[in-house]
Formats: structure tokens, sequence, C-alpha cells
């Protein structure tokens, strides 16, 4: 096994690193005060490649895998958790899906634009009443021959306030379960019907817009069918897979921040007449710190090593976002208890890692979720999926 990076994937990771420290840093402490998005930045990520993995050249794609995309991810989180979204909401989530599911069509009048970050893309389907359980929504749609009419509502979907097109998920069969269950492309600030609201009571994650939908007989043409009806389940789920290791990426950014910020502070901060890092118990909490992220690292990088041989990853998957989103709570805690009373204050970037961290427990699927499909696919139960 060969665990150096090429020169081109650390050339990528490099341009993400500048990009964040240049580009989001100068700024955030402002941005974060004031909950503010800026969709111009989401158009220079886009320029800089940052949402062209996976991708056909003729969309806009660069040829390179996921590990890439991973790589960027992480060290855009490392600055600002926030904007490792756009990651999900451009590429991973509807780009890689549609390019999957799509026909020629959807793929030539919708990608070029999430990849260029000019469309701000979306996927809605958590409701009030469901998350884990996706298959319990209620959010329907009725087939009125010439076009779809939607009914219902979606929550906690990020950048349903400001997005242009993305992807949502309804019933169109309300008697069949998952198979009951269809895609669709919707473009929400042209398609009558069709209302959002922002969420603005987060505990984190401020400069990522989080809204709701409202659908009042919003009308989707038949052609914006992701796939067939009654397959959306599928669709959802094998995208949850994409999407879900951009979770882990992100959350590798987060304990590797608090981890540098906690070694930083050890070696500074003097109690008892020397540094606290001298201190036994502050050398065990660093040490425990570092082998988790050491450890979430390794199931990241290889679960988008597995997505870009084209082999099975949804075991892999969800391990590396079960690991690295517990290594990067763990590490936002104890990197708050080595700052002392100075890690609750928020003049320091300790207390906005370890708010934006608890995020990541929960989405795209809770660290209880996780563990039901580790645990059936450990005990053979389930095969191990794309």
């Amino acid at each position: 096994m060969d665990f150096d990076l090429n020169e081109e994937l650390r050339l990528v990771r490099d341009t993400a690193g500048r990009f964040a420290a240049e580009e989001i840093a100068p700024t955030l402490e402002e941005e974060e005060r004031k909950g503010e998005f800026r969709a111009e930045r989401v158009a220079k990520m886009g320029a800089l490649g940052f949402f062209s993995c996976g991708l056909p050249e003729e969309f806009g794609g660069s040829g390179m895998g996921l590990l890439a995309s991973v790589l960027m991810a992480e060290e855009i989180a490392k600055v600002s958790a926030s904007w490792r979204l756009p990651f999900n909401m451009q590429n991973l989530g509807p780009a890689l899906t549609v390019n999957k599911f799509g026909t020629a069509e959807q793929k030539k009048k919708y990608i070029p634009g999430w990849v260029a970050g000019t469309s701000l893309g979306f996927f809605a389907m958590t409701e009030a009443g469901t998350g884990s359980d996706v298959a319990g929504m209620k959010t329907y749609a009725l087939d009125r021959g010439g076009h779809w009419e939607v009914h219902g509502g979606k929550m906690w979907i990020s950048q349903a306030q400001v997005g242009d097109a993305g992807l949502l998920y309804a019933l169109t069969d309300r008697t069949a379960g998952a198979k009951g269950m269809t895609a669709f492309i919707i473009e929400p600030k042209k398609m009558a019907g069709c209302s959002s609201r922002p969420i603005e009571t987060k505990l984190g994650l401020h400069c990522a817009p989080t809204g709701e939908f409202s659908f009042d007989g919003m009308r989707v043409p038949k052609e914006n069918v992701l796939g067939h009806p009654g397959e959306g389940f599928r669709v959802c789920m094998w995208q949850l897979n994409q999407t879900r290791l951009g979770c882990a990426a992100g959350a590798l950014g987060v304990a590797g921040a608090a981890l540098d910020l906690a070694v930083k502070y050890a070696n500074e901060r003097v109690q008892f007449g020397k540094p606290i890092a001298s201190h036994q118990l502050v050398q065990g909490q660093i040490a425990d710190m570092a082998v988790r992220h050491q450890a979430a690292q390794l199931l990241v990088y290889k679960a988008a090593w597995l997505k870009d041989q084209g082999k099975p990853s949804q075991y892999e998957t969800s391990a590396a976002k079960y690991a690295a989103s517990e290594a990067a709570v763990h590490a936002a805690g104890e990197c708050m208890k080595i700052y002392g009373s100075y890690g609750f204050s928020s003049e320091y970037p300790v207390e906005r890692l370890f708010r934006d961290s608890k995020s990541l427990q929960v989405v795209e699927g809770t660290s209880n979720i996780q563990k039901l499909i580790i645990s059936g696919m450990a005990l053979g139960l389930t095969p191990n999926r794309e």
C-alpha cells in the first residue's frame, strides 16, 4: 500500500489550504457574527475546480477522483466547517447523482452550473417528522398528465433559501413505502407553488444557509424526474453514500484544527511554572486526539480511494463518517478543556469548532444510523454497495 499523495493531489490540497487562509479566514469572524453567506465565494471555489471531482470533462469535470475532493474539503473545514458544505451541495450531492442517474439532457442542463458554483445546489429529503426514516416522508407528488404536482414540505435543507437547482425526494405512490419514492430535479425560484424561508436558530454552521421548503401544488415537468418513478429511494441511498464522504472530510478538518490549536496552546500556556504540555494528563489528551484523528483520516481516505476504483464502499464510507464525526466532537471538546475558560469564550475559534462539530453527528445520517449500516454489513445481513 502506498500512503503517499502524488504531486497532483498535493497541489489541489495546498490550493484549497491557501484559499481558506486567504479568502475565508480574514473575514470569517465578522461573517460568523452576522451569519453571512457569500454566493460569490462559491463561484470562486467553482472556478478553482473545487466541485469538479468525479465528473466528466464535458460537464466541467476535472477528471480527478473523490480523494481530491476529500483533501480540499478537509483543508477548507480546518478554517470553516460552514464552507465545507458547498462540496456536498454542488458536487457530491446533486452533480454526482445527476451524472449517475440523469438523462443526457439533465446532465447538460444542470451539472455545469453546479460545478462552476454559479448555480447553487441542494438536496431535500428531511422533513419535520422524518429524519433517519427517509421512507417515512410525507411530501408527495401527483401525476397530472403533463407534469407532477408536489405538496408538503422539507426542513433542515442546506442552501434551501438560496438554491437555484437541486434534488427533491417525494412519494409518487403513498401506499408503496420506499418503493413509492421518486427523485426530482427542481428549480425553486422558477417553479410556482414553492416557497422557502431560512432557519436561523442554529447552534453552529452560521455561514452555511439552512432553510425549509413549502410545496403548495408546485408544478414539476415530467422531464425533471431523475431516474424513474419509484426509483427515488435507491437514488437517495446512493447519493447519501457520496455526501457522507464529504461530511467525513469536513469532520477531519474540524478534528485537525482542534488538534493543532490544542498543541499550540499547550506549548504556550504556563501553569505551575511550566507549559501545560509538560503535564501528563494534558499529554494524554493530546495523544488521544491525535490517534483518533489519524485513524479517522485513514478510514476517510480509504473510502474515497474505493470510490475512485469503482469498488463497493458503503461499509467503508459509513465507518469513515462515524469515526470522523465522533473524532471531531471529541477533539473539539478536549481542545476546549485544554483552553480552559478561554475555550468557553467566543473570542477564540475553539468555541466555534465545538459548536460546528456537533452537526457532524447528525447530518447525512446520524451516528446511530451509521452504526446500523456498519453492523448490518459486518454481520452479513446486507451487502456492501457502491
